[in-house]
Parts: structure tokens; sequence; C-alpha cells
């Protein structure tokens, strides 16, 4: 990724902040090719940063425009994607971080909130979720609007045994 829009934990913590992030041309290029569409015509993002416990809450929106291949036509076309961003943060070390239990059996509760992202650093790459996020709101299957897949049967022909069995009908 080329592209980094870090804000360190230290400046959240002193009254939270709000970042509008949209990247360049350059950026939006770069990105299109590692997420395999032709192209991120438009991309951008409004976050809060709010403290939360030692770490960090991420909550906003993106939208955009990405221009795909569609898997019927196999025409390029564009269309909308957006979503919301939503996650906290912890730094490394934290006694909020998940505990992990290797090799232990886990359950998980599906409407439980996601546990805590653990930081590397000192600081948030708020760039990096960004670009998490759009790749999972990106459809893996395109469809141009209006595309319709028609399914012709292939033509059947002969089985070697149907043939044999004429062969034999002829000879008696």
């Amino acid at each position: 990724m080329t592209w980094v829009h870090a804000i360190r934990l230290s400046e959240v913590a002193r009254g939270g902040s709000n970042a509008k992030l949209e990247p360049d041309a350059e950026t939006r290029t770069a990105w299109a090719k590692t997420l395999g569409v032709e192209s991120l015509p438009r991309l951008s993002a409004s976050l809060a940063l709010r403290s939360w416990l030692d770490g960090a809450q991420i909550a906003g929106k993106f939208e955009g425009e990405v221009e795909q291949v569609c898997g019927i036509t196999l025409e390029p076309f564009t269309q909308p994607v957006s979503g919301e961003i939503e996650l906290r943060v912890v730094p490394a070390g934290s006694p909020n971080s998940p505990i992990e239990t290797s090799g232990a059996e886990v359950e998980l509760d599906p409407a439980a909130p996601d546990p805590p992202e653990v930081l590397e650093g000192d600081s948030i790459d708020l760039a990096a979720y960004l670009y998490e996020y759009l790749a999972l709101a990106i459809d893996p299957f395109p469809r141009k609007p209006g595309a319709v897949f028609e399914y012709k049967s292939p033509v059947q022909e002969s089985s070697p045994f149907d043939v044999l069995s004429r062969l034999k009908g002829k000879a008696s």
C-alpha cells in the first residue's frame, strides 16, 4: 500500500478527532490494481476517532465508484461502492487486547461486537482500514445493470453406446 494516513493514539486520547480521507489519483490507481478492478474513479471517507479504554474507536462512512468488468457481457461498467467503517483498536500489550487461547476451543457470539484490533505501534493508519473495508465492499461477481445470463444447453451428442446400438440394428 502506498498511501498512509496515520494518527497517533495520544492525539485521540486528548479529545478525539475527525478525519476526511480522499486518496489521490495515483493511490486510487494502485489500489484498483491490487483489488483487481479496472479503476477507482472516486473514493472518500469521513471518520470520527474517539477515545475507547486505552485505545480508540473509529466510526464513519466511505463512498465512491468502482469500474469493473461484467461477468456476463465482459464489458466494463461503473457502479457505486459504499460502506460503514466501525472498529476499535488498542495498543500492543494492552490488558484490553483479545485473549489468545492457543489450541483451546473458542466460542464466538455473532451478535457481540468484534474484539479490538491490536496496533503494532502507537499510531492508527486510517488509510489501511479504508482499503480493508473498501476491499470487502467490492462485488466479487459484478453484473452490469440489465445484463442477463441466458443458458443454452449444449447440443446433445450421441454417446458411443447409441452409435453401437444403431449399428447393431442395421446388421440384423
